[in-house]
């Protein structure tokens, strides 16, 4: 795993320490032990999480500067992509958010393996913790959540004016892009720009939706979520 890991990182033009091969591994392999008995990924093996899940988040280091940021990921369940971002960066200031307490659990026992003591993770839904945290981070990420429109209501309250939010999302998110016009524009957001990359030593292609918030969030938003899914923006 670790030469894919560093094989990777060059492509992606990112330095690749030993402290980060050593960061991948533990998380791989309590990632690996907890997966037998709670279910937190389908993707298994270590050449297919260091490509489909490590290099995946890291990725985005290449499209998006990361260093000494504030960064909440919404929706994070196993820790994707925040905790890779975590390593990668390492003086990134990560909060990782779900409503799951078992996956929260296991990340802060995972921050502990990891060194990592300035991780915060809270258990929480996101519509129900943006009153107190919202306006706070420079950048919100999500991966494998929901679809674009429901997202940007749930995260670009999280996020200061200036800052971005960065949405993970397959080769085609034209569709997607389309039907979230509205939201983005009455949650706050600039039009979107679209980075494409090509996972490291796969032919798959993948979006990074990348959202700059040039104006506050109207105080309704968000809504409870059970408003958001029947209509949504």
């Amino acid at each position: 795993m670790q030469q894919i890991l560093k094989e990777g990182f060059d492509v992606l033009g990112l330095p690749f320490t030993d402290e980060m091969s050593e960061r991948f591994q533990k998380y791989y392999d309590y990632l690996t032990e907890k997966n037998a008995v709670m279910n937190l990924t389908a993707i298994e093996g270590e050449e297919n999480t260091a490509r489909l899940h490590f290099l995946d988040c890291v990725a985005l280091c290449s499209i998006y500067d990361f260093s000494l940021k504030s960064v909440i990921d919404i929706g994070t369940g196993a820790g994707f992509p925040g905790l890779p971002l975590k390593i990668a960066a390492p003086d990134i200031s990560l909060t990782l958010l779900d409503s799951h307490r078992k996956r929260m659990d296991f990340l802060a026992e995972t921050c502990v393996r990891l060194g990592f003591d300035n991780v915060r993770c809270v258990c929480a839904r996101a519509e129900e913790t943006a009153a107190d945290m919202g306006g706070s981070f420079d950048i919100a990420v999500s991966r494998a959540v929901a679809r674009l429109n429901i997202l940007c209501e749930l995260c670009l309250p999280f996020i200061h004016i200036g800052g971005v939010f960065i949405a993970m999302k397959g080769p085609d998110c034209t569709e997607e892009l389309q039907e979230a016009r509205k939201a983005i524009s009455i949650l706050g957001g600039k039009t979107p720009e679209v980075k494409k990359y090509v996972i490291p030593g796969t032919d798959i292609v993948h979006s990074a939706v990348v959202i700059e918030k040039v104006r506050p969030t109207p105080p309704q938003y968000p809504r409870q979520f059970g408003r958001i899914k029947k209509a949504p923006l």
